[in-house]
């Protein structure tokens, strides 16, 4: 499984943010990292994420615009503007075009490269490259890379859980319908139990923002998401939940309903972050 981070967007050009020289960030696409909402390929939560990009997980959240400058190097700007780069990816999936210029006041950081794999780049200018070091700007960070899904491991494995939460109807159209809960007592899957034990560890003790994240799916059911070490969980509040493994390349484990794997959703849908509740 495998799959493109970002969403994308028709090039629009922004103020340079690395100084407010006359050059320009030709903007190729946009992302959140919020707690409710962030490219899971970058960790199993908020704070992971935001480590990775070496910023602080505050909990308004960072808005992430990935361009080139005009020499085509990769460039990621960071701003405060959460709002602003919502309304811009909103009206880019819309099919709609939306200049996002962040105002230079919001922006947090520029840092090179970056932290998504782009199949897209700006026209007229040079093709996509790391910028050359220069510690006055960025202080000789090293520049931002994608993480490595070329073998299965967690960034893989969060990936594959991204696309069956988006892909539901399908993954679910594999698995019988007569699918049900292993009962305790039963010989249960281990995989499968240790996960479910871990993911009801945190009714208990509540994890790092984002860990578990809630998005709508229809009017009477969520899709849940959830991480830990080493396994992810994929679910509809009133459907069936798929466990990914970092131990297990590749598979998906369906986990029918039964009577423990209601209740258990229910109560991780209630601690979970909600994209509608971000300001």
């Amino acid at each position: 499984m495998s799959g493109e981070s970002g969403e994308e967007a028709d090039v629009a050009e922004a103020q340079d943010a690395r100084g407010g020289s006359d050059d320009a960030l030709y903007v190729l696409t946009a992302a959140l990292l919020t707690p409710a909402q962030f490219p899971s390929v970058l960790g199993d939560d908020y704070p992971e994420a935001c480590a990775a990009l070496g910023l602080e997980p505050y909990a308004e959240g960072h808005g992430l615009v990935l361009g080139q400058d005009g020499q085509g190097a990769r460039w990621t700007v960071v701003t405060e503007d959460v709002s602003l780069v919502a309304c811009a990816i909103a009206a880019w999936d819309c099919g709609m075009e939306y200049d996002l210029s962040p105002d230079e006041r919001t922006i947090a950081a520029v840092l090179p490269g970056w932290p998504l794999a782009l199949a897209v780049a700006a026209p007229g200018v040079p093709a996509p490259h790391d910028p050359e070091p220069d510690p006055e700007l960025d202080g000789g960070l090293a520049p931002l890379s994608p993480p490595d899904t070329s073998r299965w491991g967690p960034a893989q494995r969060r990936l594959g859980a991204d696309e069956i939460a988006l892909q539901w109807a399908n993954w679910r159209a594999r698995v019988d319908a007569d699918v049900t809960f292993v009962e305790p007592g039963e010989n249960p899957d281990s995989r499968v139990r240790r996960v479910l034990e871990e993911a009801r560890g945190y009714v208990h003790s509540p994890p790092p923002p984002g860990r578990i994240r809630s998005a709508f799916a229809t009017e009477e059911a969520r899709t849940l998401r959830a991480d830990g070490p080493g396994w992810s969980l994929v679910a509809r509040t009133d459907d069936i939940a798929f466990v990914l493994l970092d131990d297990e390349p590749g598979e998906v484990l369906p986990v029918g309903r039964g009577s423990e794997l209601p209740g258990l959703l229910k109560a991780l849908d209630e601690l979970a972050v909600r994209p509608d509740a971000v300001a």
